[in-house]
């Protein structure tokens, strides 16, 4: 067991900048404690599996010291990138905001940052499985390979009932059978991209190294990673400030109403998001962060089980 405090220099809006990393409501690598007050991870490293409780202690409010403990062969790694975790890295003080439902936000969110989990693959996962469907049928889809294929986490979160679990390393998932992916709501071409993924995932991780496009480029190399899932593996691993998920459902949407009072599709949205450039997914994640909700119109998407196809 590893402990580290650290006091950021910067107000830290500690739940807003971990957020994004969670997968769902029963996401098995991801839980809060205390009332929210502890958060507890699991990841992988290159040293191996990793546990770590995040909580900040009651010294100061937003610029208060936050406490990280961690458990497992990867918890010296994940413990010395604590800082880069919750955004120390990001810089923020460049960003200009063209509308005012942005320099909202920006004004009551102060502590939100761009964290950098510094792993491309534990980014990568989820990412694929979010392709082209709903975000419940993604999220069931990972609980289901997290708890078959996975590990119990180490440390005392992978003992207790309901416990974590480290997330499928490649080489699990490189040997799950043809029909578990089946059975675990995962089709075809989902299941290939994770598999084209795993073969080559030491050198993804080379795309957090690189940042920006580059890294988005050195992503998009592998058959069935586009621009969008380049994106949200971006927005995660190195926390890029202009990775927009351009071919999402949701996003152009959100942001067209925000900004403009409707629609968009991605050309729109690239338009709106210009000024922004070189800080697009900023602007979106203050955006979201707002509370703006776009006006319902008819049905919701309607997700679908790929087990009984």
């Amino acid at each position: 067991m590893l402990d580290r405090e650290w006091r950021p220099g910067f107000p830290l809006d500690l739940y807003g900048v971990l957020a994004p990393l969670r997968r769902g409501r029963g996401d098995p690598t991801w839980r809060t404690a205390g009332d929210g007050g502890v958060i507890w991870r699991v990841s992988t490293t290159p040293d191996g599996p990793a546990t770590v409780a995040i909580r900040r202690r009651a010294d100061g409010g937003a610029h208060g010291t936050v406490r990280a403990t961690g458990w497992g062969p990867g918890a010296g790694w994940e413990i010395d990138r604590l800082p880069s975790l919750l955004g120390a890295d990001d810089d923020p003080s460049s960003f200009e905001a063209h509308h005012p439902v942005v320099a909202d936000a920006m004004r009551r969110r102060p502590g939100l940052r761009l964290g950098s989990s510094g792993r491309v693959w534990d980014a990568l996962l989820p990412a694929v499985l979010e392709q082209k469907v709903t975000g419940t049928e993604a999220h069931r889809s990972f609980r289901e390979l997290a708890w078959r294929f996975g590990s119990p986490a180490p440390g005392p979160a992978g003992v207790v009932p309901h416990g974590m679990r480290v997330p499928p390393t490649p080489e699990q998932v490189r040997a799950i059978p043809d029909w578990e992916w089946h059975r675990a709501g995962v089709d075809h071409a989902r299941r290939s991209a994770i598999l084209h993924a795993a073969v080559v995932a030491h050198r993804l991780e080379h795309a957090a190294e690189r940042g920006g496009e580059a890294g988005r480029v050195l992503l998009r190399r592998v058959r069935g990673i586009g621009v969008w899932t380049a994106a949200e593996i971006a927005q995660r691993a190195w926390g890029d400030p202009d990775a927009v998920s351009f071919g999402d459902l949701h996003v152009p949407n959100t942001v067209g109403w925000a900004l403009l009072g409707h629609d968009l599709d991605d050309a729109g949205l690239l338009e709106v998001l210009r000024p922004y450039v070189p800080q697009r997914h900023r602007a979106v994640r203050y955006i979201e962060a707002s509370g703006f909700r776009r006006p319902r119109f008819g049905p919701r998407f309607s997700p679908r089980d790929h087990r009984r196809i």
